[in-house]
């Protein structure tokens, strides 16, 4: 029980980090992306929200206490720096745009979530066990982290059954893992680090 009062304020206060810089921040820069025409920044946050949807499928999995959100969970967290940095002609793109409102915006929330994510990913290592032990899923120290996810369901599919809403989870995760292996087996190894289409 000690373990729950203790963790729960920092539980909801990564939960609103992450709704701030995974959702509401890199929405905003979308948009801006697309006005401004920039063709290049655009698809670098196309791939962002792609990666990053793991953690919405994570929420999903999280409602009815499936141990495999914890997984999902831990990997977004370091696929998302991943995605962000690694392709090598986006990457050159931003470092040639002119110094302007976007380029620091984008550059800033880049850093940012990078840094939040590395901290998360640091934190939630402890939380592992709770994906392979039944033991230690049942415990308070990892049932907290469903809080957040079973408000969300509160709010949002109130009429719906948890168990449902983690098979769409289990859906998206099925969808998710392959594209992904597709993406690694076909797209990486003809492109390496080049993002825009040939």
């Amino acid at each position: 029980m000690q373990d729950e009062i203790w963790l729960q304020p920092w539980i909801w206060l990564d939960y609103k980090l992450a709704v701030l810089f995974t959702v509401i921040v890199p929405l905003v820069l979308f948009i801006w992306s697309l006005l401004k025409r920039q063709a290049a920044l655009t698809r670098l946050l196309v791939i962002y929200w792609r990666v990053a949807s793991l953690l919405m499928i994570t929420v999903y999995l999280l409602i009815p206490g499936w141990p495999v959100g914890y997984l999902t969970g831990f990997l977004a967290r370091l696929l998302i720096p991943t995605a962000l940095w690694f392709w090598a002609d986006l990457n050159e793109d931003i470092a040639d745009q002119p110094p302007n409102p976007f380029k620091l915006a984008l550059t800033g929330w880049r850093w940012a979530v990078s840094v939040y994510c590395a901290i998360g990913t640091f934190a939630s290592i402890p939380f592992l066990s709770c994906a392979f032990s039944r033991a230690a899923l049942s415990t308070p120290f990892c049932q907290v982290w469903r809080e957040p996810p079973v408000l969300y369901r509160e709010w949002f599919h109130a009429n719906s059954q948890p168990g449902f809403l983690g098979f769409l989870g289990a859906v998206g995760l099925t969808i998710y893992a392959l594209y992904f292996g597709s993406f690694m087996i076909t797209r990486l190894g003809k492109r390496g680090r080049s993002a825009m289409e040939q």
